[in-house]
C-alpha cells in the first residue's frame, strides 16, 4: 500500500467485500447504518449489532431490498450487556460463519459537555464503559473468530478530541484517547503472529444525532452525510488495507 494514500479517497470495486463477514456496532442508524448498507452493497455479509431491534430491522430490510445478503440481527445493549450475551453473539457468529473478517466499533455515548470539575461521576463511568470497556470486551470475545479469518480487520472509532484534548469534552474525549491506545496495543500484540490488523478511524463532522447534541446551533447542511464518508471504512474493513495496522486515519479531509 502506498504510504501516502488517503483511505477516504478509496474507490471500492463492486465486489470488494464479497465473501467477508463484518460485524458493526451501532448499526441501527447514523454512520453505523451507512457503513452496514455500503458493506452489504459491496458483497459483505453483515452482522448488525445495536440496542434497538426496530432500527436494526429497518437496516436489514434496506440491505435485502437492495439485493444484499440477508444480515444477522444481534441485539446488544453495550451499557447493560452481560458476559453471557457477549458469549452468545460470539457463538452465533462462530456457528454460522466459522470466522469473522471485520469488526467495526461504531457505537458510543457522548455524555455531557461540561468542565471536569463539575462532571457527574456516574455519567463519566457510563461513557467510559460503553465507549471503551464494552469495545474491549466484544473484541476479546470475538478474537477467536477473527483469528480464524485469513484476513481480518478490527476498526475502532476515534475522534479528533481523542487525539488532542479539548475543554469541556470530558468523558467522551477521555474515552477516545483510550480507544486510540487500545487500538495501538491490540495492533502491536497481534502483529506478525496473526492475520488480524487493527486500526482507528475518526469520522469527522458528520450529520448524526450525536453531532446535533454536541453542536445544537450548527447548520447541518454544512456537514457530510454518513453515506458520504464510507470509503475509508470500506478501505479499512476490506482487502485494500491488508498489511496496514496500528494506524489512525480520517474518514474526511480535516476541516
Amino acid at each position: 500500500m502506498n504510504a501516502t494514500f488517503e483511505p477516504r479517497l478509496h474507490r471500492a470495486a463492486p465486489d470488494e467485500l464479497a465473501g467477508r463477514v463484518i460485524a458493526i456496532t451501532g448499526a441501527g442508524d447514523g454512520i453505523g447504518r451507512a457503513v452496514a448498507v455500503t458493506c452489504a452493497a459491496h458483497g459483505a455479509e453483515v452482522v448488525l449489532l445495536g440496542r434497538t431491534v426496530g432500527k436494526l430491522e429497518k437496516v436489514y430490510d434496506e440491505i435485502v431490498a437492495a439485493g444484499g445478503v440477508a444480515p444477522i440481527i444481534a441485539p446488544l445493549d453495550l451499557e447493560k450487556a452481560t458476559a453471557h450475551e457477549y458469549d452468545a453473539i460470539a457463538a452465533a457468529i462462530g456457528t454460522r460463519y466459522g470466522r469473522l473478517d471485520g469488526l467495526l466499533h461504531n457505537a458510543s455515548l457522548l455524555g455531557d459537555l461540561s468542565p471536569i470539575e463539575h462532571y457527574d461521576v456516574p455519567l463519566f463511568t457510563r461513557v467510559l464503559h460503553v465507549n471503551v470497556t464494552a469495545a474491549f470486551a466484544l473484541t476479546q470475545v470475538l478474537l477467536a473468530q477473527l483469528r480464524a479469518s485469513p484476513d481480518a480487520s478490527v476498526v475502532f472509532t476515534s475522534s479528533s478530541v481523542g487525539r488532542r484534548g479539548r475543554a469541556y469534552w470530558g468523558a467522551y474525549a477521555v474515552s477516545k484517547f483510550a480507544i486510540e491506545g487500545l487500538s495501538q496495543v491490540l495492533a502491536d500484540e497481534l502483529a506478525g503472529t496473526t492475520a488480524v490488523r487493527v486500526n482507528a478511524i475518526n469520522p469527522g463532522a458528520t450529520r448524526t444525532a450525536m453531532r446535533r447534541a454536541a453542536y445544537p446551533a450548527e447548520d447541518p447542511a454544512r456537514l457530510a452525510m454518513p453515506a458520504d464518508i464510507t470509503a475509508a471504512y470500506v478501505f479499512l474493513l476490506g482487502p485494500a488495507s491488508k498489511g496496514m495496522t496500528g494506524q489512525s486515519v480520517d474518514a474526511q479531509a480535516p476541516r
